[in-house]
């Protein structure tokens, strides 16, 4: 059994921090089993204030303080599971494993949607130093620019640090933006998919081949889709068959569409234009 010398003890400063070397000692010589067990519980109800008070440090976050402890105490558990006692003081090597233990908890499990690690360091940087400025005397709510002073960010990594600041959480579609029986939902303002750009596009792409085309299998299908004639009104008109009229159609569309989706094989090596 070793105990801890006067120098150990003169350096804690936390009444959470127990003097509890011969206990280590002792876990690090036995096997697994049930008095290893017993032995890995005690510390660990030994140094809990001290992983609770950790967990303290990271309130008005967004969660639960008993959610807090609970990841702390975990990382707790890592610490006194890996801890080699010949490497110095617990409380050294505990502090920062269940500092990082919560810091994982927000990083992976706080996010409603998956944000890029990028993001969140810019959040933690810009959440840092905003706290840091307003700590000064007389200072006003920091700018972008004040920020990006003090970190060395850019305006625009702070202002995706400012965003990712309040995105813990989701607004549902369904949350109501407006009292009263006239209220809209969040979906009401979004806007939908217009179908009419899809008719300018296609429109475009197929205009310049609609002008290649001669002048008689422009106007039938001119006659055809906007004036809306049969196939047998076309051919009455310009005095030919009905047959040679669907023909018509049927090859000046192969056409246009071939051209709108970029496969007429005009111009490619051995190719021929159609007639």
């Amino acid at each position: 059994m070793v105990s801890a010398s006067p120098s150990v003890s003169a350096r804690r400063t936390h009444d959470d921090s127990p003097e509890a070397g011969a206990l280590f000692e002792r876990l690090a010589g036995l096997d697994d089993g049930p008095e290893r067990d017993a032995v890995r519980d005690e510390l660990v109800a030994l140094w809990l204030p001290m992983a609770h008070r950790i967990a303290g440090r990271f309130r008005d976050r967004g969660e639960a303080m008993e959610d807090l402890r609970q990841v702390a105490a975990l990382g707790l558990v890592k610490a006194v599971d890996r801890f080699d006692p010949a490497r110095g003081a617990f409380e050294s090597y505990a502090v920062p494993t269940i500092t990082g233990e919560v810091k994982r908890h927000f990083r992976d499990r706080m996010w409603a949607l998956r944000v890029p690690r990028r993001v969140q360091d810019l959040r933690n940087r810009v959440r840092l130093a905003r706290r840091d400025l307003l700590e000064r005397p007389g200072t006003r709510e920091p700018t972008p620019a004040d920020i990006a002073a003090h970190t060395g960010l850019t305006e625009e990594e702070v202002a995706a640090g400012l965003e990712a600041l309040e995105s813990f959480s989701t607004l549902s579609l369904d949350a109501e933006l407006a009292a009263g029986d006239d209220g809209y939902s969040l979906g009401d303002t979004l806007g939908e998919s217009d179908s009419s750009y899809d008719v300018i596009v296609d429109r475009e792409a197929a205009k310049n081949e609609l002008r290649r085309l001669p002048e008689r299998e422009r106007a039938i299908l001119y006659m055809r889709f906007f004036e809306d004639m049969t196939q047998s009104g076309i051919a009455d008109r310009l005095g030919i068959s009905q047959m040679h009229v669907s023909r018509l159609i049927n090859r000046s569309c192969a056409q246009v569409r071939d051209e709108a989706l970029g496969r007429c094989s005009r111009g490619r090596p051995g190719s021929r234009r159609r007639p």
